[in-house]
């Protein structure tokens, strides 16, 4: 399984009340490097498969948890983990830059 498909709707049982660490993609297709950083996403969801939840979730279609989450700038990537933000990345970053970070949260 790749990155999920996250949702204003499916966002609180895929995150909030994940049981692994969340790795949140806020992303849109208007974005140029969010469409760089799209398959660095799916390399990382396909490294971190059965230790860590990768999921994108496109701004521009999911306002609601974007806003709430006071996501400003895309791309942003939110670790969550027990429901709970525990960091947050704004913008464009290598592969190791995000994998380091993921590791940390093991």
């Amino acid at each position: 399984m790749a990155e999920l498909t996250l949702t204003d709707q499916n966002f609180e049982q895929e995150v909030i009340k994940s049981d692994k660490p969340v790795l949140v993609d806020f992303w849109s297709p208007m974005c140029a490097p969010c469409l760089v950083m799209g398959p660095i996403i799916e390399e990382i969801a396909k490294e971190f498969e059965g230790k860590i939840k990768v999921g994108k979730l496109n701004v521009s279609e999911n306002l609601q948890i974007a806003r709430g989450y006071g996501v400003r700038a895309i791309p942003t990537f939110i670790i969550f983990r027990n429901g709970q933000e525990i960091e947050r990345i704004i913008g464009a970053r290598p592969k190791q830059f995000l994998v380091d970070k993921l590791n940390s949260y093991l």
